[in-house]
């Protein structure tokens, strides 16, 4: 009798044991299975370059060559394609929803109506991309070159600006102002941005004719603010270029540009934000 109850009360201890053992095992296979579905699309693309549609989910493919690649439709969320060569690749209508591109070459890569969510494009090559139908305003662009023009509105392409300007890549900054002005050209705070980044690469006459533009524009949207920090921008460069002059003819010390743009200048940067049409 007592052997008997043992029997039992090891049944009733077994039963979960096995139940949870069961559980393992069963998820292990599918995720196996999952795995090995993933490992076959990963295989075929590897080889073939040729695999619409795949789900690529967190593939790992870094500094791969990819040029010429078939991937419409592909499932890339959350894939590492760093510094991978995608030259002339077509992903359109891919998801590439936190991918990471980043350095990666897309020249001339078809990514029209591709999913770019979190996607992080730093440092990448877009030369002649298709970017039809894509929309970039929630992927990473910082230092990509090459973005073509449809590959943002203007004030998208005026933030990238911004960010440019404030980390003091102001040649990066005026290429971004100039492609928002080709899609807008009548984007008044484009002109005052474009005005402060010259300014601080010294070009006080492009600053200047871009200011007055600023404040034409702003005047004609009435948009008093405006108006008034362009004209005020200009009158400082002008205060300053005319104690420059009299420094110059009584021998004394030059004031230096910088000190007039960390002061009255460097106010149009905290507004810029701000005065979006």
């Amino acid at each position: 009798m007592a052997l008997f109850y043992c029997f039992l009360t090891l049944k009733n201890i077994m039963k979960p044991i096995i139940a949870a053992t069961t559980a393992l095992l069963t998820a292990f296979s599918f995720s196996f299975r999952v795995q090995a579905e993933n490992l076959e699309h990963l295989t075929q693309l590897l080889s073939t370059k040729q695999c619409p549609l795949c789900d690529l989910t967190g593939a790992g493919l870094v500094m791969v060559d990819l040029s010429g690649a078939k991937l419409i439709g592909a499932n890339l969320a959350g894939a590492n394609l760093s510094q991978a060569n995608l030259t002339g690749a077509d992903l359109s209508g891919a998801n590439l929803t936190g991918a990471s591109l980043y350095g990666a070459n897309l020249t001339g890569a078809n990514l029209s109506s591709a999913i770019v969510n979190g996607t992080d494009f730093r440092e990448a090559y877009l030369t002649n991309a298709i970017l039809t139908g894509t929309k970039m305003d929630a992927a990473y662009l910082q230092g990509a070159e090459g973005i073509p023009n449809n590959a943002g509105t203007p004030e998208l392409f005026y933030g990238w600006g911004l960010l440019e300007t404030k980390k003091g890549n102001y040649q990066e900054a005026l290429d971004h102002y100039n492609k928002a002005l080709l899609i807008n050209p009548e984007f008044a705070s484009v002109y005052l941005a474009r005005a402060y980044a010259l300014l601080r690469l010294g070009n006080e006459i492009g600053a200047t004719e871009n200011a007055a533009l600023a404040s034409q524009l702003f005047e004609k949207q009435e948009n008093l603010q405006g108006k008034e920090m362009s004209d005020n921008f200009i009158k400082n460069i002008e205060t300053f270029q005319e104690a420059r002059k009299k420094a110059a003819n009584n021998g004394s010390s030059t004031p230096q540009l910088d000190n007039f743009v960390r002061g009255a200048a460097s106010i149009i940067m905290r507004a810029l934000p701000l005065l979006l049409p």
